[in-house]
């Protein structure tokens, strides 16, 4: 139960400084806008992956993912002057589309609710 608790508090510790890292670091004209949604780690905490969320074109996230491949060590070390643990996770970043699937989702939902029906069948008697 500890543990778990842990690494809970590991991962949104992660998650703010990598946040913060991403704002200092990345100009939005350049790789448009990204938060960092969450941060799923190791259970060491050697490695993890952070799922952002992206608002921007699609050549913005195309230069984002190349920037954040790039850029992964600095940040890393940014990141690993800020937060103490034993080993700085070395870290891998994800767009999260979830929030976008949802959105086409709910969308589609809304056009079937205000759809016209179409008139009843006459039945065969």
């Amino acid at each position: 139960m500890e543990n778990s608790r842990r690494l809970a508090r590991v991962r949104e510790l992660l998650k703010q400084e990598v946040a913060e890292v991403i704002r200092q670091e990345l100009s939005i004209e350049d790789v448009g806008l990204l938060t960092v949604n969450d941060v799923g780690t190791a259970r060491d905490f050697r490695s993890a992956i952070v799922f952002l969320g992206f608002v921007g074109t699609p050549a913005q996230r195309k230069q984002a993912l190349s920037v954040l491949a790039e850029r992964a060590k600095l940040i890393q070390s940014r990141v690993g002057r800020s937060v103490r643990l034993k080993f700085t996770p070395e870290l891998r970043f994800q767009i999260d589309d979830s929030i976008e699937q949802g959105n086409r989702v709910l969308a589609i939902l809304d056009q079937l609710e205000h759809a016209p029906t179409p008139p009843p069948s006459p039945s065969a008697s």
